[in-house]
């Protein structure tokens, strides 16, 4: 019986022992944690990322049109991103005759994040670029990120007639069966037409939609713009961009198409009012451009005092953006804001015109980095 009560109240210490020794661990364990900078007393969440973060350096390939964009990126953060020209030549016979640059004569390629810049302006250039994909991630790179800035084939997400070809998902099927480096493929691309198209891409590849309304918004506050309303060509377009202009003090106006004389569709003032505004009218892109005009004819017909657009993807087949110019058939805008996400129809342009082109690659640099916060 005195063994049993012995090993009670042994049992009885070495648990209250136990129990001072872990917590004792605890502290010692929080302590280091603080010391070690995982948290810190009284810490935000905000400040810990902040704090913690470290923005990644990337190897830039870049197609040949986009080597502009990469220089600038260069130019911005040189400690950050290196840029290897690469050779897109072609053998006698048409086929592609590429060097990927970073190879030689020392590889600085693999093991690395690599930044691809892409520009999908033709058919022929889009498989050239997808034959280099497939290269980077056969050489044992980190991680992949192509900047494709505008995806051509955003409109062409659906078929109405049996036999049509979706090629948006032509290129998700592309992108989603590139190789895996051991992650998936990061796809940037800014204000694409039809968010949905970022559910046909699967398996080894995932979309990063971006938008580049924050350029237009600062270079408006950097240049001290008098731009005091916002207006958005139709509903589907004022759903979504009127919230990235909350709080900014512009006035917001809405147009759209109703039917008029003859059944003719003509573009009105649905919401807000303009009179004695200087306007500028958002949208994502533009092709032709019959509808912003109209929808430009309208403000300064409600009354507007000026009238500008942004578009973030001037696509303008046939060079139709002559036609914008000051002495063009649709020449009724004070400034044409466009980013230069299509490197081969902005470099046409003319720079003593309405047209200002507003460069991506800080934006690009931010996108990049806000995947780590």
């Amino acid at each position: 019986m005195t063994t049993f009560y012995l090993l009670v109240a042994f049992i009885m210490l070495y648990r209250s022992y136990g129990l001072q020794l872990n917590r004792g661990l605890s502290r010692i364990s929080s302590t280091s944690r603080l010391r070690g900078g995982e948290t810190e007393a009284g810490e935000s969440w905000d400040d810990y990322f902040e704090r913690t973060h470290t923005a990644a350096r990337y190897q830039i390939i870049a197609a040949p049109e986009m080597e502009k964009l990469a220089q600038d990126i260069v130019e911005l953060y040189p400690n950050r991103f290196m840029l290897h020209k690469t050779t897109w030549d072609k053998f006698p016979d048409g086929t592609d005759c590429i060097q990927i640059g970073g190879f030689t004569p020392k590889n600085r390629i693999s093991g690395e994040n690599v930044l691809f810049l892409a520009s999908f302006h033709d058919n022929g250039a889009t498989l050239s670029q997808f034959s280099v994909m497939i290269t980077l991630l056969s050489s044992f790179i980190t991680s992949l990120t192509v900047c494709l800035p505008y995806y051509p084939v955003g409109t062409m997400e659906r078929v109405v007639i049996e036999g049509q070809v979706a090629t948006a998902n032509t290129y998700a099927q592309l992108f989603s069966n590139l190789p895996s480096c051991g992650k998936p493929t990061r796809l940037m691309t800014y204000d694409l037409h039809t968010l949905q198209n970022r559910f046909y891409l699967h398996d080894n590849a995932v979309a990063s939609l971006q938008t580049a309304i924050p350029v237009l918004v600062k270079h408006l506050e950097d240049t001290n713009s008098n731009v005091d309303c916002i207006a958005f060509p139709d509903d589907g377009a004022a759903k979504r961009f009127s919230s990235m202009f909350n709080g900014l003090g512009f006035d917001i106006v809405t147009c759209g198409k109703t039917r008029g004389e003859g059944d003719k569709r003509v573009v009105t003032i649905q919401d807000g009012d303009c009179v004695g505004k200087n306007v500028v009218i958002i949208d994502d892109l533009v092709q032709t451009g019959g509808t912003l005009f109209e929808c430009g004819l309208a403000l300064k017909a409600a009354g507007a005092r000026e009238v500008s657009a942004y578009v973030t993807h001037g696509v303008f087949p046939n060079e139709s953006w002559r036609r914008f110019m000051r002495n063009g058939d649709r020449g009724c805008f004070e400034k044409f804001f466009l980013t230069d996400s299509i490197p081969t129809v902005t470099d046409q342009m003319p720079r003593d015109d309405v047209f200002e082109i507003l460069p991506l690659n800080a934006k690009i640099v931010e996108d990049l980095d806000a995947i780590l916060h």
